[in-house]
């Protein structure tokens, strides 16, 4: 796990049940899988994939299960590796490792229900999906549905990829042909019961645009009447919406759902861009572009949590909306989150009238330098301004000013606010100056202003590595960890000045093994301290360590030790805690055994050494 994440067990899963698919799992055999990982000693070594490189630095070691990059410190074991490169939460990631090692995860008493429901749910939307899939493909009556399709430059090889689907006019086609129990029907969104308290199918006449998560689960369903359904509804019906999606349910929540985002994420990830459209068809067609790194929002608009799954992904979010939509996003939240999830919002500069699916099928190049020519929000919102004003007159120039200052005033950093104030002053033929201070005259009336500041959101400093820490105390941690085991009995906790390391130190006395200290340090946020441990389980211990170099870096660690203890000890004299006699008496004495830690007394002098730091560290603080 890398430093600083944080998780929580559901009560159905026990830490004995991790440690056991941890266990089963051959970290260097699910790594080898996409690195190309090269013996070196006891670890085994490759490039990193979380990061570009031309020299080896990302180190596994299989005896331990865990894996760290020395150049970019990515860090974690095999469900970290899991989360990390397909993109799951703890959980899935824990339960493709399971379901991989073919161990069954149990639940308890409390959670057996809900997992039950979770699992009968997504089951049941699985072969909803299916169904509705081979009625597209193979029924008569479906043969409008693949027309409008094809109109809409939809293959049948597109169709098959994303899994579309076809809702017969037929009340309970699907109920029946699942035998669907009440329960999952409702529970999964598929259905409902009637005012006669039957069954009844939620689609109905509908091409079917499945919805999935990131692993590729179906989790729900949208439906889109065909264009040519007759506007004037049936006797008794009412008028049906165009598009009809799933309700929120155990298995699906709209705010943190982006479709096709299971189908695009490798080539967001290999792009570095994420492309986000209105509507399924616009997806669709970036695919059929030789864009498939679109994905869409479902039904509601676009949030804060679609931005938090987002910058997993891709630092680059490109919205490829209407020009209408897109100039009415508001502009205090995306520059939040741009801020908030260090992500760069552009826009796509569609032709008037246009979407992604028209432009598509009539010039799929078009489409791509759209995409290529994405300029940031502010541009586009200023563009917008700038384009809808009359230029040619003072007067008209002069109210563009007054709307483009509020425009850029809505700006949080204030070299980008400068920087569009010099490229507007000119495109509006203004003197800059009068535009600035006319900026500054409107920016002093009192308005609405975006946040400058995110909430609840405090300033983090990157963790340290082992190697930025003093070398004494980590030459120390080296030889813990993978030296003798009479080697651990030179070291106690006093020795190590530094907290960082004596965190680890502490960590490792338990006895604990590595993955399990690790996860235990994050969890109670000691991240550097994770960071360094993580730094050492794949490091390698120096074969010609002898006795000779242990007894040298005790030496050092001893020094280091009693030199802040009598800097301690000065101050309490100073302070009136500890007599001058004695102080300037125990001074004398402990400097003395230090000058013997290497000579033929070096034992005797370090074990004197180590009760006075023992006794000291027992004393109560001041």
């Amino acid at each position: 796990m890398a430093a600083g994440r944080r998780y929580l067990l559901p009560m159905s899963i026990s830490e004995g049940e991790i440690a056991q698919v941890r266990a089963a799992t051959d970290i260097v055999a699910l790594i080898g899988e996409t690195v190309a990982l090269k013996r070196s000693g006891q670890r085994w070594t490759g490039l990193c994939p979380f990061h570009g490189e031309k020299t080896p630095s990302f180190s596994v070691n299989a005896e331990e299960g865990r894996y760290y990059c020395f150049g970019c410190r990515a860090s974690g074991d095999q469900i970290t590796w899991v989360r990390e490169t397909q993109h799951l939460d703890f959980i899935d990631a824990l339960r493709a490792l399971a379901d991989r090692a073919g161990i069954e995860l149990h639940d308890d008493a409390n959670a057996g229900p809900a997992r039950k429901e979770r699992q009968a749910a997504l089951s049941a939307m699985e072969r909803a999906v299916e169904w509705y899939h081979q009625r597209l493909l193979e029924s008569p009556d479906a043969r409008a549905a693949r027309e409008y399709l094809r109109s809409r430059g939809i293959s049948g090889e597109l169709a098959r990829k994303f899994k579309l689907g076809w809702a017969p006019d037929e009340w309970d086609a699907l109920s029946v042909a699942l035998k669907m129990n009440e329960q999952v029907l409702v529970a999964t969104g598929l259905g409902f019961l009637n005012k006669r308290d039957r069954r009844q199918d939620a689609l109905r006449a509908r091409v079917i645009f499945p919805i999935f998560d990131p692993a590729g689960k179906a989790i729900a369903v949208g439906g889109r009447i065909l264009p040519t359904a007759p506007d004037a509804p049936r006797a008794g019906e009412r008028v049906e919406a165009k598009y009809k999606n799933s309700p929120e349910t155990p298995i699906y929540s709209k705010r943190k759902t982006l479709y096709a985002l299971n189908f695009a994420k490798d080539d967001i990830i290999k792009s570095g861009e994420i492309i986000v459209c209105e509507g399924y068809t616009d997806v669709i067609a970036f695919f059929a572009a030789g864009l498939p790194r679109a994905v869409a929002t479902c039904g509601t608009a676009l949030g804060e949590d679609h931005f938090r799954l987002m910058r997993n992904f891709a630092k680059r979010i490109v919205l490829a909306y209407d020009a209408d939509t897109a100039g009415q996003s508001a502009a205090a939240s995306v520059y939040q989150w741009e801020r908030q999830h260090e992500v760069d919002v552009a826009v796509a500069r569609l032709p008037k009238g246009s979407d992604p699916a028209d432009l598509a099928q009539r010039d799929p190049e078009a489409l791509r330098e759209v995409i290529a020519n994405a300029v940031p929000f502010l541009e586009f919102r200023l563009d917008r301004v700038l384009e809808g004003a009359n230029l040619a007159t003072a007067e008209g120039r002069a109210r563009a000013a007054e709307v483009a200052i509020e425009v850029i005033a809505e700006h949080p950093s204030e070299f980008v606010r400068d920087d569009y104030k010099v490229r507007t002053a000119d495109r509006l033929r203004i003197d800059l100056a009068t535009f600035r201070q006319r900026y500054a005259d409107l920016e002093g009336r009192p308005r609405e202003r975006v946040v400058r500041e995110i909430p609840n959101e405090p300033m983090t400093r990157r963790p340290r590595s082992a190697s930025t820490l003093p070398r004494p105390g980590l030459e120390a941690l080296r030889l813990y960890v993978h030296g003798p085991e009479a080697t651990k009995q030179r070291f106690i906790a006093p020795y190590f000045t530094n907290e960082i390391q004596r965190d680890v130190f502490e960590a490792l006395a338990t006895g604990q093994s590595l993955s399990e200290l690790i996860d235990a340090l994050e969890r109670r946020g000691q991240d550097e301290a994770a960071l360094v441990l993580s730094e050492l389980a794949v490091e390698e211990l120096d074969q010609t360590f002898g006795a000779s170099d242990v007894t040298a870096v005790v030496a050092q660690l001893v020094r280091g030790a009693v030199r802040e203890e009598l800097r301690s000890l000065d101050r309490d004299m100073r302070e009136g805690r500890v007599s001058p006699e004695l102080a300037m008496a125990t001074t004398r004495d402990v400097k003395e055994r230090v000058e013997l830690l290497e000579g033929p007394n070096g034992a005797a002098a370090e074990g004197d050494l180590r009760q006075w730091l023992i006794e000291r560290a027992s004393l109560p603080t001041s």
